[in-house]
C-alpha cells in the first residue's frame, strides 16, 4: 500500500495520522481505528516502545537547542501541568503498563473528546460514513472520568540556568503570551515576524549581523487553550552571552517605542505566504482543521484568516 502511518503528540493534543494514496483511504481508517478501539498492548511491545522513549529523552538531554526548551516551559509554567516535557520522565515512562494504557484509553479516549478530520482527495459524505462505521463502536467511558478542578494555565517566569562542557551557549528570553484564539494572537505574531522572522528581523539584523553575538537568533510566539508564551531564542559562545541578553532587550524594548507600517506591512505578507503555502498540503489543512474545532468549536475559512 505504501503511505505513512504516524502519531505525535503536542503539549495539549495527541495526534493519530495516515498519509495514503485514495483509493487507500478505506484502509487508513480501518486501521486507524483498530489501533485506538482495539489495541492488546502487549508486554513485550510495550517495553520495546518504552526503551524507544528512554532513548528519545537521553537524545533530548544531549541536544542543547532541544531541552533549553523543555527547561523553559517547566519555568514559563511552573508546577503546573503544562509546563511538563511532552517525552515525559524516566520515572513515569518506565511506570507503564499494559492496565494503565487501556484504563487510560478507556477514560480519554471517548467521542466527546476526539475529532476527525481529511483533507485531500476525498469526500465528506463517504468519510462521515465511514468513521461512523469504523469509529462507531468508540462509546461512552465505563471508567469513571477524572475532573481536576479546571484552572487556566498561568504563566510564572522565573530563571534557568544550567552549566554543561560545551563550545556554545543556548539562551531563551521569554514572556507570557497570547491563548490560541485570543483578539491579540496573530498580532503577537506578526510582531514575533517583525522582531525574529527571518534574515530581514530586527534582532537578526542588529544582534547577529551588525554586532555578531550569536550565530543563530529568532522569536517565536506559542499560543495554548488558554494561555501562551512569546519568546527569543538565541544560540552563541559562552563569551558572548553576558552581552547578548542586555542587547536583545534593548531591542525588544525600541519595539515597543514604535514599528513601522513597512515592517508591519512585510510581516503580514509572511503570514499570508505561510498560511498560503500550508494549504497545498492535506496534512497541513487536516491539522489546521483540528485545531480550530478543538480549541474554538468551528473552523475558521482561509479567506477571513487570511484578511487580518
Amino acid at each position: 500500500v505504501g503511505g505513512e502511518l504516524n502519531a505525535a503528540t503536542s503539549v495539549e493534543t495527541t495526534s493519530y495520522y495516515a498519509r495514503v494514496m485514495k483509493d487507500d483511504v478505506p484502509l487508513a481508517l480501518d486501521i486507524l481505528a483498530d489501533i485506538l478501539i482495539d489495541s492488546r498492548f502487549e508486554p513485550e511491545e510495550l517495553e520495546r516502545e518504552q526503551q524507544v522513549i528512554l532513548q528519545e529523552i537521553g537524545a533530548a538531554e544531549d541536544t542543547p537547542d532541544d531541552i533549553v526548551f523543555d527547561h523553559f516551559q517547566e519555568t514559563a509554567f511552573r508546577d503546573q501541568i503544562i509546563g511538563r516535557p511532552i517525552l515525559g520522565t524516566r520515572q513515569t515512562v518506565k511506570s507503564f503498563t499494559p492496565e494503565s494504557l487501556r484504563t487510560y484509553l478507556a477514560r480519554h479516549y471517548t467521542p466527546d473528546r476526539m475529532i476527525v478530520c481529511a483533507a485531500g482527495a476525498v469526500s465528506h459524505q463517504d468519510i462521515l460514513d465511514r468513521v461512523t462505521a469504523s469509529f462507531g463502536g468508540i462509546g461512552a467511558s465505563a471508567v469513571p472520568m477524572l475532573k481536576p478542578e479546571r484552572t487556566a494555565a498561568a504563566y510564572t517566569g522565573g530563571e534557568f540556568r544550567q552549566t554543561r562542557d560545551l563550545m556554545d551557549a543556548q539562551m531563551v528570553l521569554g514572556f507570557e503570551g497570547k491563548a490560541y484564539y485570543a483578539r491579540d494572537f496573530y498580532a503577537s505574531q506578526v510582531l514575533s515576524l517583525i522582531l525574529g522572522g527571518g534574515m530581514s528581523s530586527r534582532l537578526f539584523q542588529e544582534v547577529r549581523e551588525t554586532r555578531g553575538l550569536c550565530y543563530a537568533i529568532y522569536a517565536f510566539h506559542w499560543s495554548f487553550s488558554d494561555s501562551g508564551i512569546f519568546g527569543v531564542h538565541a544560540a552563541t559562545g559562552e563569551e558572548e552571552l553576558a552581552e547578548l541578553a542586555p542587547v536583545i532587550a534593548q531591542e525588544l524594548i525600541r519595539a515597543a517605542d514604535g514599528i513601522s507600517m513597512e515592517e508591519v506591512v512585510r510581516a503580514r505578507a509572511q503570514m499570508r505566504s505561510s498560511l498560503l503555502m500550508s494549504q497545498e498540503s492535506p496534512a497541513s489543512r487536516a491539522g489546521q482543521i483540528a485545531r480550530q474545532i478543538l480549541f474554538n468549536g468551528t473552523t475558521i475559512s482561509f479567506g477571513i484568516r487570511g484578511k487580518f
